[in-house]
Formats: C-alpha cells, structure tokens, sequence
C-alpha cells in the first residue's frame, strides 16, 4: 500500500518524541522520497503540515528544519500543556471509565518495561505518550492530538535545554496521576499533574544555553593598537623597576675590590652580595 503525507508526518513525529531527530535537523524532500519510496509532493505535504502544527519549519535557502524552540517558546508550550491537561481532568469529574483506566495502567507497564531495558529512545516516546493516551482515554481525542504536537515540541525543547531529568520519577509522577484518577479524586490528580509539568519544566537549564559564537566572537575582537596591552605593559613597568634597582657590573666590581676577603664563617652572605 502506497505511503501517504499523514503517514510520513506522523513518523516524524514519532522520531521527534523517540529523541532520534535532533532539533534543527535537516528534513530534506529528496532524501525523505526516497526513504519512503514516495515522490517529493507527497513528502511537502506531510512537511506542510508540520510546519501548520508548529514542529518544522522552511527557509527558502535552507530547506526544511525541525524547530530549535527559544526559551520564550519554551516557556509558552509547557503553559499550554499545564492548561490543557489539568483542564482535561477537571471536566473528567464524573469518572474515569474502567476500559481506560485499564488502557492506561497496560501503558505505565510498557513504561516500566522500557526504563528496565534501558531503551532510551522507546522510554522517551512512551513518557510523552503517556500525556495523549490519557487526552484519548479521558474521551476528547481532538485534543489528544493537539497534545501530541505539543509533547513533540516540549520534546524538542528538552533535548536542547534539558540538563538532567529522571525519568524513573516522570514514570511515577504518571503511575501517581493514574492511582489518583482511578480513586476517583480528580483534584489530587488535577494537582499531580500540574506538579508533574512543572518539575519537566524546572528540568531545564535555559539560562545554560552555550552561545554558538563564543570563539568566533573571541577570534574576532578588535585588536589593541594604542599602546602595549595590560600584560606587555606590566612586564615593561616591571623590567625598568629591575634596571633601576640592580647595580651595573662594574659597580659590583668596585664594591667587590673594596670589602674585604670574606672568612669561612660569612661566604654564604658574601655570596648573597654577589648575587
């Protein structure tokens, strides 16, 4: 059956939530045809559609690129996940399903499963899966998928700025939320997950950013041509220092034609003069 643009975007961002597509990598038509066996039409409409939804974009010199997030960005995507899933559990006050609760306890499972193989790539997508399975689960799938978006992009805003996160806790703020939910005590679970967004978010070191420019800035920076620099200076001050404090040769021989032969006892202070 032949591939189409649905099917190649939502492979992208599979990879995107699997941490195997980097942000800013290079989405090129060409080379995407031929993976997919499909003509570059197809493959501008599944990168069309992306760009609509916020995880690619298009320069008409470079190509196309998944996002690289500011911080702004980065910013604005975890309010926009914080409002839209504790939203989604408030309105579920009436009850969870058991066919959900039951769906989403087999995907903590898989979880749990993957951090114990230490699948990074698998463990990656299943955490950010989590929060669309519990949209679907909760009965709103339009939703479910406009959280996938976001998870893709909050994704991409991890793998630039994330120093260390734990994702053995992230599996268990979910199993939390889950536990919560299945009580029926839809405030403790509204409440987990806004903690659960917030310590994601607190992951990451967006003031640590490096600046791509630093060397080249450094490389770049005007040279002193007004006087010597601080340090050739200094060295300068320190050797007219040296030359006004240290006597000439033949001032040493004079002094040393006029102090008398120096005795076994004193040579060593004898010698300290000379030197």
């Amino acid at each position: 059956m032949a591939i189409s643009s649905t099917d190649i975007s939502n492979r992208i961002v599979e990879a995107v939530l699997a941490q195997k597509l980097a942000p800013g990598s290079r989405l090129g038509e060409q080379e995407l045809a031929l993976l997919f066996d499909c003509s570059r039409t197809i493959v501008r409409e599944a990168l069309t559609r992306l760009a609509a939804r916020g995880i690619v974009t298009v320069s008409a010199r470079r190509g196309w690129y998944l996002i690289e997030p500011s911080q702004d960005e980065a910013r604005e995507a975890f309010e926009a996940r914080r409002v839209i899933e504790t939203g989604l559990i408030r309105q579920s006050a009436g009850g969870v399903r058991k066919e959900a609760l039951k769906r989403l306890k087999q995907h903590l499972q898989l979880e749990k499963a993957a951090l114990r193989q230490d699948d990074i790539g698998k463990r990656s997508y299943l955490l950010g899966d989590f929060h669309v399975c519990l949209a679907d689960c909760l009965g709103n799938s339009l939703l479910a998928d406009t959280l996938r978006d976001y998870t893709a992009r909050t994704t991409l805003i991890a793998m630039r700025y994330q120093s260390t996160h734990d994702a053995e806790q992230s599996c268990e703020d979910h199993v939390r939320i889950v536990e919560a939910l299945a009580r029926g005590d839809i405030a403790e679970a509204e409440a987990l997950m806004a903690e659960h967004i917030g310590t994601v978010q607190a992951a990451l070191s967006v003031s640590a950013a490096p600046d791509p420019l630093a060397r080249l800035r450094e490389a770049l920076a005007p040279v002193r041509t007004g006087g010597a620099p601080p340090a050739a200076e200094g060295a300068a001050s320190a050797s007219a220092q040296l030359l006004r404090t240290t006597p000439s040769k033949a001032a040493r021989r004079r002094s040393a034609a006029s102090d008398p032969a120096p005795s076994s006892d004193d040579s060593s202070t004898y010698l300290g003069k000379l030197l």
